[in-house]
């Protein structure tokens, strides 16, 4: 019996594949082309929707020039792309991994690779928009690119399409609303306009790769990989604005940190990031109690 559900899933996830090489087909961008990289900075707009920032809606936040506000957002989104970055690296790595020697005749191959081919075109574009920013990046914390090589490595396949899918849903849902933003830079609404456009594809193939790879798992495995997930969602999340962007904006660091730390408003657009995902994971079964203890630190749920 668990051999003709597992044939089943597998049927259905090449499906899902075919379906998705089709998409990438009609639509795709070229960053290079799609990005005006030449047009000035307005130097009134932010890099993200104000409430989006870590700050907004704290006393600090108050207390702020309309200036520092500006270049706050602007490092804040270009942390947010170094993150990116550093996690599609892991992305590829992993994704390359699980397609090791498959049968290359298969959807789910060509699409693995399709979407390698995507994430090293948004890395590149990601790269290119902090640059045209003025910004260097900003680099994950060394305990936690350590942990990346960990996981990268070992995370078993339900495990690591988990943390590509918890990277991909959470940044999902910020982009849309600065791809909507019209007190946001050109420079980001396109990049987002694009990841999101493209992504849309990544996050399908991954929930699809997951459903299968879990069916039949026992309930060790499942509790084991809920946690891995959990883990890797608290490395990404907390590597996603680096304490830098506060001295960069001319800011207290200690102060901002506190304030940020303990805004219920960013807590609460946490939460509404991550609602999709948690609702996927919890589906999969793969919301255990110490997962969850994890999601509501990080107010994910």
């Amino acid at each position: 019996m668990t051999s003709t559900v597992s044939s089943i899933d597998t049927i259905e996830t090449e499906d899902v594949s075919a379906r998705l090489l089709d998409s990438a087909a009609q639509l795709s961008y070229d960053p290079a082309e799609e990005v005006a990289w030449d047009e000035p900075l307005d130097p009134t707009l932010f890099g993200l929707n104000p409430e989006w920032s870590t700050l907004y809606g704290t006393a600090m936040w108050e207390k702020m020039t309309q200036e520092q506000r500006i270049l706050l957002t602007r490092h804040e989104v270009c942390s947010i792309m170094s993150t990116g970055i550093w996690f599609e690296m892991i992305l590829q790595q992993m994704v390359l991994r699980d397609q090791y020697c498959k049968d290359s005749s298969n959807s789910d191959f060509q699409f693995a690779l399709t979407e390698i081919a995507d994430e090293c075109r948004h890395s590149i574009m990601f790269a290119r928009a902090c640059k045209t920013m003025g910004i260097k990046a900003y680099l994950p914390r060394r305990t936690s690119i350590e942990l990346g090589r960990g996981f990268k490595a070992l995370a078993s396949a339900e495990a690591a399409y988990g943390g590509i899918l918890v990277a991909e849903e959470v940044l999902d849902v910020m982009q849309r609303d600065w791809m909507r933003g019209e007190n946001v830079l050109p420079l980001v609404r396109t990049t987002s306009n694009i990841h999101v456009v493209e992504e849309s594809r990544h996050m399908t193939f991954a929930r699809a790769q997951m459903r299968e790879r879990i069916q039949g798992k026992s309930v060790a495995r499942r509790k084991s990989s809920a946690l891995v997930v959990a883990i890797a969602a608290r490395i990404i999340v907390s590597n996603m604005v680096n304490k830098g962007v506060y001295e960069a904006a001319g800011l207290d660091a200690d102060r901002a940190i506190r304030e940020a730390k303990n805004n219920a408003h960013h807590h609460a657009m946490m939460r509404t990031s991550s609602e999709h995902l948690m609702a996927f994971l919890l589906d999969c079964g793969l919301i255990t109690k110490p997962a969850e203890a994890i999601y509501r630190r990080l107010h994910m749920l």
